[in-house]
Protein backbone atom coordinates (compact mmCIF):
# COMPACT_ATOMS: atom_id res chain seq x y z
CA UNK A 1 0.00 0.00 0.00
CA UNK A 2 3.04 2.16 0.52
CA UNK A 3 5.56 2.71 -1.49
CA UNK A 4 9.10 1.06 -0.95
CA UNK A 5 10.90 2.69 1.80
CA UNK A 6 7.66 3.58 3.55
CA UNK A 7 7.34 2.28 6.94
CA UNK A 8 5.56 -1.43 6.69
CA UNK A 9 1.52 -1.02 6.84
CA UNK A 10 0.37 -3.23 9.73
CA UNK A 11 -3.50 -4.17 9.27
CA UNK A 12 -5.62 -2.63 11.84
CA UNK A 13 -8.99 -2.96 11.96
CA UNK A 14 -11.83 -1.82 14.41
CA UNK A 15 -11.46 -4.75 16.92
CA UNK A 16 -8.67 -6.34 15.16
CA UNK A 17 -6.80 -9.52 15.72
CA UNK A 18 -4.87 -8.56 19.04
CA UNK A 19 -1.79 -10.70 17.96
CA UNK A 20 -0.49 -8.14 15.75
CA UNK A 21 0.13 -4.86 18.00
CA UNK A 22 3.19 -3.74 16.30
CA UNK A 23 1.97 -0.35 16.28
CA UNK A 24 1.20 2.10 13.02
CA UNK A 25 3.42 3.47 10.26
CA UNK A 26 4.60 6.88 11.01
CA UNK A 27 5.10 10.19 9.08
CA UNK A 28 5.87 13.64 9.51
CA UNK A 29 3.38 15.00 8.01
CA UNK A 30 -0.37 14.18 5.75
CA UNK A 31 1.53 15.34 2.85
CA UNK A 32 4.05 12.57 3.58
CA UNK A 33 1.31 10.56 4.22
CA UNK A 34 0.39 10.58 0.41
CA UNK A 35 3.48 10.80 -1.69
CA UNK A 36 4.25 7.28 0.25
CA UNK A 37 0.54 5.65 -0.28
CA UNK A 38 -0.63 3.53 -3.56
CA UNK A 39 -3.65 2.51 -2.32
CA UNK A 40 -6.99 2.79 -3.75
CA UNK A 41 -8.93 3.55 -0.46
CA UNK A 42 -9.31 6.37 2.18
CA UNK A 43 -6.84 6.62 4.57
CA UNK A 44 -7.50 7.27 8.69
CA UNK A 45 -5.17 9.31 9.92
CA UNK A 46 -4.17 9.41 13.90
CA UNK A 47 -2.86 12.34 16.14
CA UNK A 48 -1.05 10.50 18.91
CA UNK A 49 0.41 13.79 20.30
CA UNK A 50 -3.01 15.67 20.32
CA UNK A 51 -4.88 12.63 21.76
CA UNK A 52 -2.02 12.82 24.96
CA UNK A 53 -2.78 16.53 24.99
CA UNK A 54 -6.28 15.85 25.67
CA UNK A 55 -6.20 12.79 27.85
CA UNK A 56 -3.84 15.12 30.36
CA UNK A 57 -6.51 17.78 29.81
CA UNK A 58 -8.85 15.73 31.60
CA UNK A 59 -6.07 14.31 33.70
CA UNK A 60 -4.85 17.10 35.24
CA UNK A 61 -8.58 19.13 35.44
CA UNK A 62 -11.09 16.56 35.66
CA UNK A 63 -12.11 16.21 39.80
CA UNK A 64 -12.32 12.27 39.25
CA UNK A 65 -11.60 9.66 37.94
CA UNK A 66 -11.14 9.39 34.37
CA UNK A 67 -12.60 6.62 32.18
CA UNK A 68 -12.51 6.21 28.39
CA UNK A 69 -15.35 5.44 26.92
CA UNK A 70 -13.76 2.87 24.64
CA UNK A 71 -17.23 2.84 21.85
CA UNK A 72 -15.78 6.54 20.92
CA UNK A 73 -12.59 5.14 19.04
CA UNK A 74 -11.04 0.99 19.98
CA UNK A 75 -8.15 1.50 17.68
CA UNK A 76 -5.64 -0.44 19.44
CA UNK A 77 -3.09 2.36 18.97
CA UNK A 78 -5.34 5.14 20.54
CA UNK A 79 -6.19 2.75 23.78
CA UNK A 80 -2.06 2.76 23.60
CA UNK A 81 -1.67 6.66 23.22
CA UNK A 82 -4.23 7.18 26.35
CA UNK A 83 -2.51 4.65 28.01
CA UNK A 84 0.93 5.81 28.29
CA UNK A 85 -0.51 8.83 28.95
CA UNK A 86 -1.91 7.86 32.14
CA UNK A 87 -5.57 7.07 32.03
CA UNK A 88 -6.16 3.51 33.69
CA UNK A 89 -9.18 3.13 33.22
CA UNK A 90 -11.69 2.30 30.68
CA UNK A 91 -15.73 2.24 29.82
CA UNK A 92 -16.82 -1.21 27.93
CA UNK A 93 -19.98 -1.99 27.02
CA UNK A 94 -19.47 -5.24 25.22
CA UNK A 95 -17.60 -9.13 25.40
CA UNK A 96 -15.56 -7.74 22.27
CA UNK A 97 -14.23 -4.58 24.32
CA UNK A 98 -13.48 -6.41 27.57
CA UNK A 99 -10.98 -8.51 25.34
CA UNK A 100 -9.59 -5.96 23.08
CA UNK A 101 -8.98 -3.63 26.17
CA UNK A 102 -7.36 -6.02 28.74
CA UNK A 103 -5.17 -7.45 25.44
CA UNK A 104 -3.89 -3.97 24.32
CA UNK A 105 -3.66 -2.57 28.16
CA UNK A 106 -3.72 -5.37 30.17
CA UNK A 107 -3.14 -3.04 33.73
CA UNK A 108 -6.40 -1.20 33.04
CA UNK A 109 -9.34 -1.00 35.05
CA UNK A 110 -12.27 -1.73 33.30
CA UNK A 111 -16.27 -0.64 33.98
CA UNK A 112 -18.80 -2.12 32.38
CA UNK A 113 -21.11 0.85 32.15
CA UNK A 114 -23.94 -0.38 29.41
CA UNK A 115 -27.01 -0.56 31.01
CA UNK A 116 -28.36 -3.81 29.56
CA UNK A 117 -26.29 -6.92 29.46
CA UNK A 118 -26.18 -10.21 27.90
CA UNK A 119 -26.11 -12.91 30.91
CA UNK A 120 -23.16 -14.19 28.69
CA UNK A 121 -21.44 -10.98 28.98
CA UNK A 122 -21.68 -10.26 32.20
CA UNK A 123 -20.40 -13.48 33.36
CA UNK A 124 -17.52 -13.14 31.02
CA UNK A 125 -16.88 -9.58 32.54
CA UNK A 126 -17.21 -10.91 35.76
CA UNK A 127 -14.68 -13.72 35.29
CA UNK A 128 -12.23 -11.29 33.68
CA UNK A 129 -12.19 -9.16 36.92
CA UNK A 130 -15.12 -7.06 36.27
CA UNK A 131 -16.55 -5.66 39.16
CA UNK A 132 -18.08 -2.26 38.17
CA UNK A 133 -21.22 -2.52 36.49
CA UNK A 134 -24.27 -0.22 35.41
CA UNK A 135 -27.64 -1.02 35.55
CA UNK A 136 -30.93 0.70 35.23
CA UNK A 137 -34.13 -1.65 35.83
CA UNK A 138 -35.19 -4.15 38.17
CA UNK A 139 -34.56 -6.90 36.05
CA UNK A 140 -31.06 -6.18 35.18
CA UNK A 141 -29.90 -5.57 38.66
CA UNK A 142 -31.72 -8.73 39.32
CA UNK A 143 -29.93 -10.69 36.24
CA UNK A 144 -26.61 -9.70 37.26
CA UNK A 145 -26.95 -11.04 40.76
CA UNK A 146 -28.15 -14.10 39.59
CA UNK A 147 -24.95 -14.66 37.41
CA UNK A 148 -22.76 -13.95 39.49
CA UNK A 149 -24.35 -15.80 41.76
CA UNK A 150 -24.90 -12.78 44.29
CA UNK A 151 -21.13 -11.55 44.33
CA UNK A 152 -20.44 -9.59 47.71
CA UNK A 153 -17.83 -7.73 45.03
CA UNK A 154 -20.03 -5.75 43.38
CA UNK A 155 -20.10 -2.07 42.30
CA UNK A 156 -23.62 -1.21 41.17
CA UNK A 157 -24.08 2.08 38.75
CA UNK A 158 -27.67 2.63 38.63
CA UNK A 159 -28.25 4.62 35.13
CA UNK A 160 -30.67 7.68 35.55
CA UNK A 161 -32.78 9.46 32.58
CA UNK A 162 -32.50 12.92 33.03
CA UNK A 163 -34.60 15.55 31.98
CA UNK A 164 -33.84 17.42 28.14
CA UNK A 165 -30.44 19.36 28.28
CA UNK A 166 -28.74 21.11 25.84
CA UNK A 167 -26.52 18.37 24.37
CA UNK A 168 -26.33 18.24 20.77
CA UNK A 169 -27.57 14.86 20.83
CA UNK A 170 -29.90 13.35 23.77
CA UNK A 171 -29.37 10.44 25.28
CA UNK A 172 -31.85 9.81 27.93
CA UNK A 173 -34.38 8.36 25.76
CA UNK A 174 -33.08 4.63 25.38
CA UNK A 175 -31.21 4.04 28.91
CA UNK A 176 -32.47 5.25 32.34
CA UNK A 177 -34.33 5.42 35.40
CA UNK A 178 -37.37 7.49 36.00
CA UNK A 179 -36.95 9.52 39.20
CA UNK A 180 -39.52 6.85 41.19
CA UNK A 181 -38.23 3.55 39.58
CA UNK A 182 -34.49 5.32 40.35
CA UNK A 183 -35.26 5.69 44.21
CA UNK A 184 -36.82 2.31 44.55
CA UNK A 185 -33.78 1.10 42.98
CA UNK A 186 -31.12 2.60 44.85
CA UNK A 187 -33.03 0.78 47.94
CA UNK A 188 -32.90 -2.54 46.44
CA UNK A 189 -29.41 -2.28 45.01
CA UNK A 190 -28.34 -1.35 48.32
CA UNK A 191 -28.86 -4.22 49.82
CA UNK A 192 -26.55 -6.38 47.39
CA UNK A 193 -24.03 -3.94 46.67
CA UNK A 194 -20.61 -3.70 47.92
CA UNK A 195 -20.84 -0.48 46.48
CA UNK A 196 -23.50 2.08 45.26
CA UNK A 197 -23.34 4.68 42.84
CA UNK A 198 -25.25 6.84 40.33
CA UNK A 199 -24.73 7.41 37.04
CA UNK A 200 -26.09 9.64 34.10
CA UNK A 201 -25.21 10.91 30.66
CA UNK A 202 -26.32 14.85 29.71
CA UNK A 203 -26.35 13.96 26.74
CA UNK A 204 -23.39 13.68 23.41
CA UNK A 205 -21.58 16.94 22.36
CA UNK A 206 -22.98 19.34 25.46
CA UNK A 207 -23.07 22.85 25.11
CA UNK A 208 -24.43 24.08 28.03
CA UNK A 209 -22.24 23.75 31.10
CA UNK A 210 -25.06 23.88 33.30
CA UNK A 211 -26.37 20.74 32.57
CA UNK A 212 -23.98 19.11 34.36
CA UNK A 213 -25.79 21.41 37.43
CA UNK A 214 -28.91 20.84 36.80
CA UNK A 215 -28.04 16.84 36.65
CA UNK A 216 -26.28 16.88 40.02
CA UNK A 217 -29.39 18.74 41.82
CA UNK A 218 -31.87 16.18 40.29
CA UNK A 219 -29.19 13.06 41.32
CA UNK A 220 -29.92 14.74 44.89
CA UNK A 221 -33.19 15.17 45.13
CA UNK A 222 -33.62 11.16 43.88
CA UNK A 223 -30.68 9.96 46.79
CA UNK A 224 -32.28 12.10 49.18
CA UNK A 225 -35.78 10.25 48.73
CA UNK A 226 -34.13 7.00 48.64
CA UNK A 227 -32.99 7.47 52.04
CA UNK A 228 -29.73 5.30 50.98
CA UNK A 229 -25.98 6.47 51.20
CA UNK A 230 -24.16 6.07 47.75
CA UNK A 231 -20.26 5.82 47.68
CA UNK A 232 -19.77 6.96 43.83
CA UNK A 233 -21.25 9.52 41.65
CA UNK A 234 -20.23 9.08 37.97
CA UNK A 235 -20.87 12.26 35.71
CA UNK A 236 -20.71 10.43 32.29
CA UNK A 237 -19.93 12.02 29.37
CA UNK A 238 -21.08 14.69 26.78
CA UNK A 239 -18.17 17.01 27.12
CA UNK A 240 -17.65 18.88 23.70
CA UNK A 241 -15.52 19.42 20.88
CA UNK A 242 -15.28 22.65 18.90
CA UNK A 243 -16.76 21.41 15.45
CA UNK A 244 -17.71 24.03 12.76
CA UNK A 245 -21.11 26.08 14.53
CA UNK A 246 -20.58 24.94 18.02
CA UNK A 247 -18.25 26.80 20.01
CA UNK A 248 -18.46 25.44 23.83
CA UNK A 249 -16.58 26.97 26.45
CA UNK A 250 -13.34 26.27 27.39
CA UNK A 251 -12.95 22.27 28.72
CA UNK A 252 -12.19 23.94 32.14
CA UNK A 253 -14.84 25.74 32.91
CA UNK A 254 -16.93 22.70 32.55
CA UNK A 255 -14.36 20.97 35.58
CA UNK A 256 -14.33 24.42 37.36
CA UNK A 257 -18.55 24.01 37.51
CA UNK A 258 -19.07 20.16 38.17
CA UNK A 259 -16.48 20.76 41.02
CA UNK A 260 -18.46 23.50 42.13
CA UNK A 261 -21.52 21.38 41.54
CA UNK A 262 -20.42 18.28 43.28
CA UNK A 263 -19.82 20.34 46.67
CA UNK A 264 -22.90 22.10 46.43
CA UNK A 265 -25.14 19.39 46.04
CA UNK A 266 -23.31 16.96 48.80
CA UNK A 267 -21.20 15.06 46.73
CA UNK A 268 -18.17 16.47 47.31
CA UNK A 269 -16.72 13.74 49.63
CA UNK A 270 -17.59 10.76 47.03
CA UNK A 271 -15.68 9.43 44.69
CA UNK A 272 -16.27 10.54 41.29
CA UNK A 273 -16.19 9.27 37.76
CA UNK A 274 -16.54 10.82 34.80
CA UNK A 275 -16.92 9.39 30.73
CA UNK A 276 -15.54 11.12 28.01
CA UNK A 277 -15.21 9.54 25.15
CA UNK A 278 -15.06 12.08 21.84
CA UNK A 279 -13.40 14.99 23.98
CA UNK A 280 -10.12 12.50 24.34
CA UNK A 281 -10.50 11.07 20.03
CA UNK A 282 -12.28 13.58 18.43
CA UNK A 283 -9.48 16.26 17.39
CA UNK A 284 -7.01 13.51 17.55
CA UNK A 285 -8.39 11.76 13.93
CA UNK A 286 -9.43 12.54 10.74
CA UNK A 287 -10.59 10.85 7.45
CA UNK A 288 -8.22 11.35 4.13
CA UNK A 289 -10.38 10.80 1.63
CA UNK A 290 -9.64 11.32 -2.55
CA UNK A 291 -11.78 12.99 -4.95
CA UNK A 292 -13.10 10.86 -7.25
CA UNK A 293 -15.00 13.03 -9.82
CA UNK A 294 -15.91 16.52 -9.69
CA UNK A 295 -19.86 17.98 -10.38
CA UNK A 296 -19.87 21.41 -10.07
CA UNK A 297 -20.10 22.04 -6.25
CA UNK A 298 -20.52 18.01 -5.65
CA UNK A 299 -17.63 16.29 -5.05
CA UNK A 300 -17.76 12.24 -5.14
CA UNK A 301 -15.09 11.08 -2.70
CA UNK A 302 -13.77 7.28 -2.05
CA UNK A 303 -15.15 7.42 1.88
CA UNK A 304 -18.60 8.26 2.91
CA UNK A 305 -21.84 7.63 5.16
CA UNK A 306 -21.54 4.16 4.84
CA UNK A 307 -17.47 4.84 6.17
CA UNK A 308 -16.21 7.27 8.65
CA UNK A 309 -18.88 10.14 7.81
CA UNK A 310 -22.14 8.84 9.25
CA UNK A 311 -22.42 11.70 11.39
CA UNK A 312 -22.03 14.15 8.52
CA UNK A 313 -24.57 12.42 6.72
CA UNK A 314 -26.90 11.36 9.38
CA UNK A 315 -26.29 14.00 12.04
CA UNK A 316 -25.78 17.10 8.84
CA UNK A 317 -22.52 18.17 11.26
CA UNK A 318 -20.06 20.31 9.35
CA UNK A 319 -16.81 18.74 9.87
CA UNK A 320 -13.64 21.00 9.54
CA UNK A 321 -12.04 20.12 5.84
CA UNK A 322 -8.62 20.67 4.14
CA UNK A 323 -7.17 19.79 0.71
CA UNK A 324 -4.23 18.57 0.18
CA UNK A 325 -2.70 17.93 -3.55
CA UNK A 326 0.03 15.16 -4.13
CA UNK A 327 1.63 17.88 -5.96
CA UNK A 328 1.68 21.75 -4.78
CA UNK A 329 -0.32 24.10 -6.16
CA UNK A 330 -1.57 27.64 -5.37
CA UNK A 331 -5.25 27.60 -3.67
CA UNK A 332 -7.34 30.88 -4.23
CA UNK A 333 -10.72 31.65 -3.29
CA UNK A 334 -13.30 29.09 -1.73
CA UNK A 335 -16.46 27.27 -2.75
CA UNK A 336 -18.85 25.65 -0.55
CA UNK A 337 -19.22 22.08 -1.78
CA UNK A 338 -21.57 19.09 -1.38
CA UNK A 339 -19.89 15.32 -0.88
CA UNK A 340 -21.08 12.26 -1.95
CA UNK A 341 -19.84 9.07 -0.61
CA UNK A 342 -18.61 5.80 -2.97
CA UNK A 343 -21.48 3.47 -2.80
CA UNK A 344 -24.80 3.12 -5.18
CA UNK A 345 -27.15 4.43 -2.02
CA UNK A 346 -28.59 7.62 -3.12
CA UNK A 347 -28.13 8.39 1.16
CA UNK A 348 -24.64 8.00 0.73
CA UNK A 349 -24.41 11.92 0.98
CA UNK A 350 -23.07 14.79 3.12
CA UNK A 351 -24.46 18.21 2.50
CA UNK A 352 -22.50 20.50 4.37
CA UNK A 353 -21.96 22.70 2.87
CA UNK A 354 -18.12 21.99 3.15
CA UNK A 355 -15.52 25.07 2.40
CA UNK A 356 -12.36 23.85 0.31
CA UNK A 357 -10.54 25.95 -2.26
CA UNK A 358 -12.48 26.20 -5.89
CA UNK A 359 -10.11 24.59 -7.76
CA UNK A 360 -10.26 21.01 -5.95
CA UNK A 361 -10.23 18.66 -9.09
CA UNK A 362 -10.12 14.66 -9.35
CA UNK A 363 -7.40 12.98 -6.93
CA UNK A 364 -7.12 15.67 -4.81
CA UNK A 365 -7.43 14.52 -0.87
CA UNK A 366 -9.84 16.02 1.10
CA UNK A 367 -8.86 15.69 4.88
CA UNK A 368 -12.30 15.85 6.94
CA UNK A 369 -10.67 16.47 10.53
CA UNK A 370 -12.18 15.92 14.37
CA UNK A 371 -13.18 12.01 13.24
CA UNK A 372 -11.13 10.71 15.63
CA UNK A 373 -14.14 9.64 17.57
CA UNK A 374 -17.05 8.01 15.98
CA UNK A 375 -15.55 8.25 12.68
CA UNK A 376 -13.50 4.93 12.00
CA UNK A 377 -15.58 3.30 14.73
CA UNK A 378 -18.85 3.35 12.73
CA UNK A 379 -17.50 2.14 9.37
CA UNK A 380 -18.92 -0.50 7.74
CA UNK A 381 -17.67 -2.92 4.58
CA UNK A 382 -21.28 -1.81 2.47
CA UNK A 383 -20.96 -2.44 -1.17
CA UNK A 384 -17.14 -3.57 -0.51
CA UNK A 385 -16.05 0.33 0.01
CA UNK A 386 -13.72 0.65 3.46
CA UNK A 387 -10.50 1.21 4.55
CA UNK A 388 -7.99 -1.01 6.03
CA UNK A 389 -5.02 1.55 6.07
CA UNK A 390 -4.38 3.31 9.39
CA UNK A 391 -1.50 5.84 9.79
CA UNK A 392 0.28 8.07 12.72
CA UNK A 393 0.92 11.77 12.40
CA UNK A 394 3.14 13.18 14.17
CA UNK A 395 2.08 16.44 14.27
Amino acid sequence: MFKSGSAPLARPAILPDTSNRSGLPAFASVGDVLRAYEGDDAIFVLYPKKIAAAARTFLNGFPGKVLYAVKANPHPAVLKTLWTSGVRNFDVASTREVDLVQSVVPGAKLFFMHPVKSRAAIRHAYECGVRDFSFDSADELQKMLEVTGYASDLTLHLRVALPKGGAAMPLSGKFGADRDQAVELLGEARRHAFKLGVTFHVGSQCLEISDYDMALAYVRSIVDASGVEIDSIDCGGGFPVPYPGMSPRPMGEYFSAIRSSLSAHGFAGLQVLGEPGRALCAQGGSTLARVELRKGGDLYLNDGSYGSLFDAAQCAWKFPVKLHTVEPRDQGETEAFRFFGPTCDSLDVMNGPFELPADVQEGDWVEICHLGAYGQALSSRFNGFYSETTVAVMA
